[in-house]
Order: structure tokens, then sequence, then C-alpha cells
């Protein structure tokens, strides 16, 4: 096999199994070329993937000597989204009762979407994570998308239990911004015992959800790793119960009689 045809095949193999480990005799059976020609491949493809800010290849020695994709994009790039972002969610015409935000089209956007994932990967790109865990509804496609880049599964926690699931654990919690009291319920098959964990949500306001959540993969000895957040009510804080999260977007000053609104840089942007 030619070079440019390799390090097509090789490109291709990274981006689809990202944070995945593959040892060197793989590529040289699949790829039928020697041990230095991989070598030298995956330098111009690490090169490359890093000149284009989209992550990089982390390589191992050794008997178990190996390399995996890192997907982590560099910080202007970053920036440079959730800025464009900050911009579509300032039009005052998506302001909803009680000073949420019509969002609905941008988590309908894949391409949006996935760049969403790809920001949140980069932020969690060193955390040892095993899976992605949402709430129903509006937090799963963002789910999927960070699941994709960090290469893990998706576990969705539900208000209510479904019979296709099997038993399941359920806890009630206490709304953050309603303090309505609430359920929560997750299928035992679902997560495994002791599992690193990735929480994932479209909005915050008190954190009251993102509570109910931790509280519930307790039940499950669950450790969660990180809290990922699209956007996050600024007029809540002096109320919010979460403190180590990661949010994209800050929205402060929802002046409903005005129809105007201020949209900030989250704490993700330093």
């Amino acid at each position: 096999m030619k070079r440019s045809n390799r390090l097509v095949a090789l490109t291709n193999f990274f981006l689809e199994n990202p944070r995945t480990h593959t040892q060197f005799p793989y590529f040289v059976s699949q790829l039928a070329t020697t041990k230095a020609s991989i070598s030298e491949d995956m330098d111009i493809i690490d090169a490359v993937f890093r000149s284009e800010g989209i992550g990089y290849l982390q390589r191992t020695t050794g008997a178990g000597g190996g390399v995996k994709f890192i997907p982590a994009c560099v910080d202007e790039k970053n920036k440079r989204f959730v800025e464009a972002l900050r911009q579509k969610l300032k039009d005052p015409v998506r302001i909803l009762p009680g000073g949420y935000l019509y969002m609905s089209d941008l988590l309908g956007d894949p391409k949006t979407v996935r760049e969403i994932g790809r920001v949140f990967a980069s932020a969690f790109a060193k955390k040892d994570i095993d899976v992605v865990v949402t709430v129903a509804t509006k937090g799963i496609p963002l789910a999927y998308a960070v699941a994709s880049f960090l290469n893990v599964p998706v576990v969705i926690v539900r208000r209510d239990p479904k019979v296709t699931e099997g038993s399941s654990v359920s806890i009630n919690y206490v709304s953050g911004s309603s303090r309505k009291i609430q359920t929560m319920v997750l299928p035992k098959r679902s997560l495994s015992e002791g599992a690193k964990v990735c929480i994932i949500d479209d909005f915050m306001k008190a954190g009251g959800t993102i509570t109910g959540m931790i509280n519930l993969l307790e039940e499950f000895h669950a450790t969660v790793q990180a809290i990922g957040v699209l956007a996050e009510a600024d007029d809540e804080e002096e109320e919010r119960v979460i403190n180590d999260y990661t949010s994209l977007i800050k929205i402060s000053n929802v002046d409903m009689k005005k129809k105007a609104i201020d949209v900030h840089f989250g704490n993700f942007i330093k």
C-alpha cells in the first residue's frame, strides 16, 4: 500500500476510534508494511492533527507499546465556536417563560451538536471516563456527541421507569429552581458498579437536577469525574448547589418585559 493510502486509512481509523489504545503490530498487519513506516506515518498524522487543532496522537513504548488518538481542540478554536454560539443565543426571541432559552434548533443541528461534543471532549480528554450520563430529554443529543469523542457509552436517567428496561433504582430529589420533589430512575443493568462518569446537561439553574443525578449514581457506587453544562443561569448562582462543573455559556439579566438578554462565556473560557 502506498504511503498516501496508508495515511488515509490510519487517519480514518483514529477519527473513528478515539481514545482507543492500539498496538503497532495491528497496523503493521492490516497495512502490510513495517513498523518503521507506520511510525513515520504517525508522525505526519500527528503533525496535521496538531496544526488543525483537532487533537494529537499519544504514543507509548515498550512491549505493550501503541498509540491512541486524543481529541482535543486548541483553545482558540474552541473560543471561536463558543463565541458563535453565544451570538446565536443573544437573540431575544429565544426568551421563554421562567428565564429559559429556546435552544431546540441548536440541539437539533447535527453539526452544532457535534462541535459542542468536541469542545466538552477537549475539556475532559485527560480524565478517566467510562460512561456519559444525562437526564431525558434535551441533554441526550449532547451526551451522545460527547460520548462519540470520548468513545464511551451513554446512559440516560429518566423520570419514570420503562418496563422494557427491567428493575430500576429510583430516588426523590428537590428541583433547585422550582423546589419541587421529583423522581429519577436508572435501570440496574444500565450502569456498572463503580463506573467513572461524566454528566452532561443542556441547561442548569440552581443545579438540583444534576445533584439528583449525583445522588442516584451513588447508589451504583459510581464516581463523577466531570460535569458539562451547555448553558447556566447566572441569576441562580447564590442558590447553586453544584460548584465543580464546566459550562460553555452563561445566561444573565433576562428581562422578559424589555426582551433583553445577556449571554456571556461560561467558565470553560478562562
